[in-house]
């Protein structure tokens, strides 16, 4: 796996991992066993956003890669992992999150260890989903799934099933299976948002554009997972 060559121009970095493969990234944040084996079990390559690299070691994995300013990695992880595994970028004008979806490229990166903690970093996540969305990131935390919401989006919920939608864009779409039809609602950041609704059903969603993060439970990982997969 060679260094990646920083793209001039405003444009794309180079990839670090190309994969046909779903993709774990491992955050710095908390990160629980049950987590992490849920999502490798879905996505068995493994990366880590600078410090998650020392949740990789803990729990006995060895990640591909390892991508940030390194500002968060222990020195004794850094020494411990192989020189061609690191992949420093110095830049401060993006976070380690940014800086991972920026540099894969697979079907789906499963995030752990990004929700949880600090609010300031976990509002900055979801932000980055949106902006990223090129790049399909579910996220999965101890208590919520959350990703980006694709132009069309199946959901297999059960009746009752909480369904949050918090625009960080203004953005239209269209719900079939929601207990509050979203239909004709402009939503947007700082204006109407669409938090706790509820499932009557299986759940069709639809956007006009990009912008929508979408917030379940966790037990509804599967479900999460099988739609923006399927």
């Amino acid at each position: 796996m060679a260094k990646p060559e920083e793209t001039k121009g405003g444009g794309m970095p180079d990839p670090v991992l190309s994969s046909s493969e779903c993709i774990t990234l491992l955050g710095g944040g908390a990160v629980e066993a049950a987590c992490l084996d849920l999502a490798m079990k879905h996505a068995p390559r493994v990366v880590a956003a600078d410090g998650g690299a020392d949740h990789a070691l803990r729990f006995g994995v060895m990640p591909e890669a390892v991508i940030g300013d390194f500002d968060s990695i222990t020195p004794k992880t850094r020494e411990t992992l192989p020189e061609e595994r690191l992949f420093p970028v110095a830049e401060q004008d993006s976070t380690d999150f940014e800086k991972c979806l920026q540099r894969l490229r697979a079907p789906l990166v499963i995030g752990v260890g990004f929700l949880g903690l600090r609010l300031d970093h976990e509002l900055s996540v979801l932000n980055t989903l949106v902006r990223y969305s090129a790049q399909p990131c579910l996220l999965l935390g101890q208590e919520d799934v959350a990703f980006a919401a694709p132009a069309a989006l199946d959901l297999d919920l059960a009746v009752g099933t909480r369904v949050s939608l918090f625009p960080f864009m203004p953005v239209r779409g269209e719900s079939r299976g929601l207990e509050w039809p979203i239909r004709g609602i402009d939503f947007a950041p700082g204006g109407r948002i669409g938090t706790s609704n509820r499932a009557t059903g299986a759940v069709r969603l639809s956007f006009e554009g990009a912008g929508m993060v979408v917030i379940l439970p966790r037990a509804c990982f599967g479900a999460a997972l099988a739609g923006l997969t399927g």
